[in-house]
């Protein structure tokens, strides 16, 4: 599962193009993008169809030709409606280098001392034209496809920086980078802890809020309950080892952080749409 790690740390591509690109239909195995966040830039372009995505609380919905930024550390998820889309998740500091304006410049995104502009519609064609050829480029993995993808990047860089499509860092983003830190406190620990028997109480309290503030503030931001989160963690990961183990189902729901057999069946139904048998068939 490609976000089974909701908190993506695995090293991308290699050490001197630290890229990596998925072509996303319907037929992918995270067609629907689960809620993660990861420390790398990811880019998304919509080829076809509609994609609703949420990034640091904020909803946006995306058609056909339309380009995206995500920075570094900041939850996002999307459901697509018909969609075709393709992703990059790629180490922002390999744009490092000699030029001190550009340097600086990508410094402060890595840094968020400023903030890119997150949705760039088809119809922005200065940045349209180069996004365009640097997915392109990436696909084709043609000889100098990776001097293609720096130049896209840093020409989609220097209209960002030379038009101000971005702003700078304010006390009220400073506060929503500070809700998404929380946010991510919350998810490691549900990530570390989901074999264990975990209530809302728990959650709340190793982040320092009362589990009904806690809970608002999860679905706030999330979309979703905590506990809706924690079991949906689980559920991947019981559907990982259903593929990749020799473990029966009873002893992958105990393995899960589920103490009850018919209740981890009853879940597994309410996130996958099947029982976990069924579902090893169906992907086999």
């Amino acid at each position: 599962m490609q976000y089974l790690n909701y908190r993506e740390n695995r090293q991308r591509g290699t050490a001197d193009f630290p890229f990596e690109f998925h072509h996303v239909t319907r037929i992918h195995p995270d067609y629907v993008m689960p809620l993660h966040w990861h420390t790398e830039f990811e880019l998304i372009r919509i080829l076809k169809g509609a994609l609703l995505l949420s990034v640091a609380n904020r909803d946006y919905k995306l058609n056909e030709g339309d380009f995206v930024i995500i920075p570094s550390n900041l939850p996002h998820t999307a459901i697509p409606n018909a969609c075709e889309y393709e992703c990059i998740v790629f180490d922002a500091k390999c744009l490092l280098g000699k030029n001190d304006s550009s340097n600086r410049f990508i410094t402060e995104l890595l840094e968020h001392s400023i903030i890119p502009q997150y949705v760039f519609p088809s119809s922005e064609a200065r940045i349209h034209f180069p996004a365009w050829a640097l997915f392109d480029s990436l696909a084709s993995k043609k000889p100098g496809h990776e001097m293609l993808v720096f130049g896209s990047l840093y020409v989609i860089l220097g209209v960002i920086m030379e038009n101000h499509l971005y702003t700078l860092s304010s006390e009220r983003s400073e506060y929503g980078f500070r809700k998404s830190i929380r946010l991510q406190q919350a998810m490691n620990y549900m990530e570390e802890s989901f074999r264990q028997h975990l209530s809302l109480e728990d959650i709340a309290t190793k982040i320092g809020m009362t589990p009904q503030s806690f809970c608002r503030f999860f679905k706030d931001m999330a979309h979703c309950s905590p506990i809706d989160y924690l079991n949906s963690y689980r559920i991947e990961r019981s559907c990982y080892q259903l593929l990749t183990t020799n473990l029966s189902v009873t002893e992958i729901a105990f393995e899960n952080g589920f103490n009850d057999l018919s209740y981890f069946i009853k879940t597994f139904k309410k996130y996958k749409g099947t029982t976990p048998k069924k579902y090893m068939k169906t992907i086999s």
